[in-house]
């Protein structure tokens, strides 16, 4: 069956915009019409697409209807590109890391070169694959080496993550030994700092350091700069990218902790569609991660 294109149009727009009347004054149509076409495509469906709530909410099964009108707005906009004045939206996910040490150069030479801008979606890369899958985004950078069905992938690089704190910190908690790895008592006690509660990386190293990861008192604080900068404070000790603290560590501003770092292998999914735009994005994040991040092994 196939499916107007107006109709999925609609579906992408109102949860781009958050509800319908929103999504009525972009489309330059009623409310009404916005409500009849949604249950319209709900009839071809089968099956109920949007969650009315605020913002709206994409059901499962109105992902490969929102992915199916992404797609056709992209080879839209490729097919004519330099024949008119519009600019050209590209949704792209990353991870917190990567957006505050490598990624954006690359977006801003593809913006130097051609009308675009991008929305940017930032989760943790075990779950940027998701938005993908979902049609929210047209590419990601994920820790997903699998790829999503109907994307390709490619692998970037390593992110090398190193534990690091304050020197005062460090001597507080740990005694006068700063770089040396330190003991389980002062572990236990050092306060952590966390990105979120999704954050894994200080658990994984406490475990490998054979501490219990429930014990220390931990900040969270969710933003990569923000993060870094409540290391460079001395809130707590954490793991950052050496992208971020190497030149930290060589101005004497923070120590390294020890213990095993942990590497986090990258991977670029995009959707298996022959855009010149979105190959022109590819291209440009592939080549700035492989400078910059360490090969996967």
């Amino acid at each position: 069956m196939r499916v107007p294109v107006e109709l999925v149009e609609t579906l992408a727009v109102i949860l781009d915009e958050g509800s319908l009347d929103a999504a009525a004054r972009r489309l330059h149509i009623t409310p009404s019409a916005v409500s009849q076409r949604i249950r319209a495509l709900e009839r071809i469906a089968g099956q109920v697409l949007l969650v009315r709530s605020k913002p709206a909410r994409a059901t499962e099964a109105a992902h490969r209807f929102v992915r199916y009108a992404r797609q056709l707005a992209l080879l839209e906009r490729d097919a004519f590109e330099g024949t008119d004045d519009e600019v050209t939206s590209v949704p792209l996910a990353v991870n917190a890391d990567s957006l505050a040490t490598w990624f954006l150069p690359p977006l801003a030479r593809v913006a130097s070169a051609r009308d675009v801008v991008f929305d940017l979606h930032r989760d943790d890369q075990d779950f940027t694959a998701g938005l993908l899958e979902s049609g929210t985004v047209m590419g990601a950078v994920t820790s997903r080496r699998v790829p999503v069905a109907g994307c390709r992938v490619s692998a970037l690089g390593a992110l090398r993550y190193e534990a690091v704190a304050t020197r005062a910190f460090a001597k507080r908690w740990f005694g006068e030994a700063a770089e040396a790895r330190p003991d389980r008592a002062g572990l236990v006690a050092a306060p952590v700092v966390d990105f979120d509660r999704r954050d894994e990386l200080q658990t994984r190293w406490l475990r490998g350091a054979g501490v219990d990861a429930a014990a220390p008192p931990r900040h969270r604080v969710p933003a990569s700069q923000d993060f870094a900068t409540a290391v460079l404070l001395g809130l707590g000790w954490a793991l950052l990218p050496t992208l971020q603290s190497r030149a930290h560590v060589q101005r004497g501003e923070l120590v390294r902790l020890g213990g095993e770092d942990i590497v986090v292998p990258l991977y670029w999914q995009q959707w298996n569609l022959a855009s010149p735009l979105l190959d022109a994005v590819a291209d440009e994040v592939v080549a700035e991660a492989r400078r910059v991040l360490e090969p996967v092994a």
